[in-house]
């Protein structure tokens, strides 16, 4: 999608994000995807033997250059924790590809970055208390699927009730939001329950699937907010990390407005909130 190339354009143009801070992440090890997807689920995406059904439950065309675009996708939001833990903050341009589950791919996503990466952190002991915060207009099925057995990760999804997917998993939280809420409702919401989640627990850190498709323009979106709520969604986010002294990985999500000029301003508006409230 072009997005992925607008967003660094006008975030270097604007002077928040220098060039030199935008990296090319290598593809992750086959080793690492198999630590959370099932090894003959990733045979099959890498063999390109997904048929039937199940290739259409992903909804594009599969070929090597899609499977090596998402193992890259994987890599920068492993890449970005790294970065994270040491400067607090730090975001995968791409990514939040949260349909895919233990054993399958959905809605245009073949392997789930954020589930992937956690479960690195977790394997290497760099964290005890995942929180996964799922802001897409879309519930995290596929996330909710593989960390349901998963007592170190919590999972957060708060969505449109009546959107896709359909047959929804269940998260250890989920929020479902009737069709059309607006700025202030959603955003009441929002700040109530992240408050309790960061007042009952301790993260030692959290993923952010930023997704813009909550947008009223959305065309897959069934919500109503406007640039200025989405960008207030994302300091709420950012200003509990703040309190809670949590590093943060942000993956972009979903976004699919008629014009790609309220896509990309969305999606800079949650790094330009990042800098605001974290630095």
């Amino acid at each position: 999608m072009v997005k992925y190339e607008l967003i660094p354009a006008q975030l270097i143009r604007e002077g928040i994000v220098p060039d030199s801070a935008f990296l090319a992440p290598e593809m992750v090890s086959v080793e690492i995807l198999k630590k959370t997807h099932a090894p003959s689920y990733c045979n099959r995406l890498l063999h390109l033997s997904v048929t039937g059904d199940a290739a259409r439950r992903i909804g594009l065309p599969l070929s090597a250059e899609l499977v090596a675009r998402e193992r890259r996708i994987v890599q920068g939001t492993i890449d970005a924790c790294q970065f994270a833990l040491q400067d607090g903050v730090a975001f995968n341009v791409a990514g939040g590809t949260h349909h895919a589950g233990s054993d399958w791919g959905e809605g245009f996503c073949l392997f789930n970055d954020q589930a992937v990466a956690a479960n690195y952190l977790l394997h290497h002991n760099v964290c005890k208390r995942i929180l996964i915060i799922d802001l897409d207009v879309h519930q995290g099925n596929g996330t909710a699927e593989i960390f349901r057995s998963e007592e170190r990760v919590f999972t957060f999804s708060m969505h449109a009730e009546r959107n896709f997917p359909f047959r929804k998993e269940r998260s250890d939280l989920d929020i479902g939001l009737p069709d059309h809420l607006q700025d202030e409702a959603y955003l009441a919401l929002l700040a109530k329950h992240l408050g309790k989640l960061f007042e009952t627990a301790e993260f030692d850190f959290v993923f952010y699937q930023s997704g813009v498709d909550v947008l009223k323009t959305d065309k897959l979106g069934k919500l109503d907010l406007s640039r200025e709520g989405c960008r207030l969604r994302d300091e709420l986010v950012f200003l509990q990390c703040r309190r809670a002294g949590v590093p943060i990985q942000v993956s972009m999500g979903g976004g699919y407005s008629p014009s790609i000029r309220d896509i990309v301003d969305a999606h800079c508006n949650t790094f330009r909130a990042a800098v605001r409230v974290l630095g």
